[in-house]
């Protein structure tokens, strides 16, 4: 009884079914990871690896994954090439599907068990969906402890829902009768419990060689309703951005409170063309979202830096201009901008994951990787993309250095939220 309450406590319970009994497996067990991604989707075309705040879909679970430390392996069901690109590029292994289990009618569970039968040496599977950006290391941590600690077969996720349902009296009832059932039924419904999908562990004997996917002892893991979002299901694509960037896990770091911020003029701040007047001076053109964006940072005390490249120089009249109009300090750099930058960023006593960094071609990669956080345009090349922390949805020009300055404002916030509720945690302990 006491273990009991003290699962309540921690939410996750017992769903016993009748007539299983626990398998236990002595050694270390295998436990993998396994994201089903399917190339066809009727709603969204490859939704699984379009762009949610700046991170394919696919990403967000990814990286929640392999930083639970959890997993002897981290795979992506696929049968897609894109996907599977996306999914090495995350430091995932690939489970390429085979046709027969990639139509529209296949279910998951055959696809797991397709998994399970290639790779007899797993011993644990925890399946998660693509689909489910806010998961976060700890609920796939606590989730599987409950298998390989509390001696669990199988655990799967629900969120508490808290709504009104109502139902149809026959005629003839009294008011009095009808009055207590939707009362009844509302008391109820707040205790009710909604299957999520986000994640399903199971030891490996409850996948084969019959359904259903959960068998044996099982459980379910409760997860925070601010973190059950279901692409699918429950909100459309903006929505769920936002959300995202409110509860996604960014990854090991804390959120970077930015200092310093590097932008490239070419590409980034202007659509990369130059033009020429009729005395053939050279002008840039400036979007006004973008200059407000680099205001909002010099406001929050980050200091802002415009770099030209000796490849694509801009005029000194030019950069001149945007030194006076901007307020911030125009630099020339060579072919490798990292060499340039790191003087500046040691004058300043400052560490690179203080700075952020927005570029947009090959020449950047080397600072993208560097800085704590990093950016392109929407239309950079896939080079810079598999670089850049967060991908705009803006393009060079028109917007995208103010969509990064409001991401970068945000991690701040963040941080500050994350300060403040350690140090609340600090004085009540």
């Amino acid at each position: 009884k006491q273990q009991r309450r003290r699962r309540r406590r921690s939410g996750t319970h017992d769903v016993m079914r009748p007539g299983c009994k626990q398998i236990r497996v002595n050694g270390k067990r295998h436990v993998a990871a396994l994201i089903l991604a399917r190339g066809g989707s009727k709603g969204i075309p490859l939704k699984n690896i379009k762009m949610l705040a700046g991170v394919p879909l696919i990403g967000w679970v990814l990286r929640a994954a392999l930083d639970s430390d959890m997993f002897d392996s981290v795979w992506v069901s696929t049968d897609h090439d894109e996907i599977e690109k996306v999914a090495k590029s995350w430091g995932a292994r690939v489970h390429r599907r085979s046709p027969e289990f990639s139509r529209d009618a296949s279910t998951s569970l055959e696809a797991i068990q397709e998994f399970a039968r290639l790779n007899p040496h797993v011993d644990v599977i925890c399946n998660i969906q693509a689909t489910s950006p806010c998961l976060h290391p700890k609920h796939v941590k606590e989730a599987l402890q409950m298998i390989l600690q509390q001696g669990y077969d199988s655990v799967f996720s629900v969120v508490r829902r808290h709504h009104f349902r109502w139902k149809e009296v026959k005629k003839g009832c009294k008011s009095t009768h009808k009055t207590y059932f939707i009362f009844f039924l509302c008391f109820l419904v707040s205790r009710l419990l909604k299957v999520t999908g986000l994640l399903c562990a199971s030891t490996i004997f409850t996948f084969t060689p019959h359904p259903p996917l959960q068998s044996g002892k099982v459980a379910y893991y409760e997860m925070p309703p601010e973190h059950s979002v279901d692409i699918d299901v429950d909100i459309d694509w903006p929505v769920a951005e936002r959300r995202v960037l409110r509860y996604g896990y960014f990854g090991r770091v804390k959120p970077e409170v930015v200092k310093l911020m590097f932008c490239c003029v070419s590409g980034c701040l202007t659509d990369g063309r130059i033009y020429l007047s009729a005395s053939g001076e050279e002008m840039v053109s400036v979007n006004t979202k973008d200059t407000m964006g680099i205001r909002m940072l010099q406001r929050e005390d980050v200091e802002v830096v415009l770099l030209t490249s000796s490849e694509d120089p801009v005029a000194k009249t030019a950069s001149d201009n945007l030194k006076k109009r901007m307020g911030c300090e125009v630099v020339l750099v060579g072919q490798e901008p990292l060499s340039d930058l790191k003087s500046m960023v040691k004058q300043r006593n400052l560490e690179w994951k203080d700075v952020a960094y927005m570029g947009n071609d090959k020449a950047d990669i080397n600072c993208l990787n560097q800085a704590g956080l990093s950016a392109i345009p929407g239309d950079a090349p896939v080079v810079a993309i598999n670089a850049a922390k967060y991908t705009c949805h803006s393009v060079g020009g028109k917007g995208a250095v103010r969509e990064f300055a409001e991401h970068i404002l945000l991690q701040k916030e963040k941080a500050r939220s994350q300060m403040e509720q350690d140090r609340i945690d600090r004085s009540s302990s």
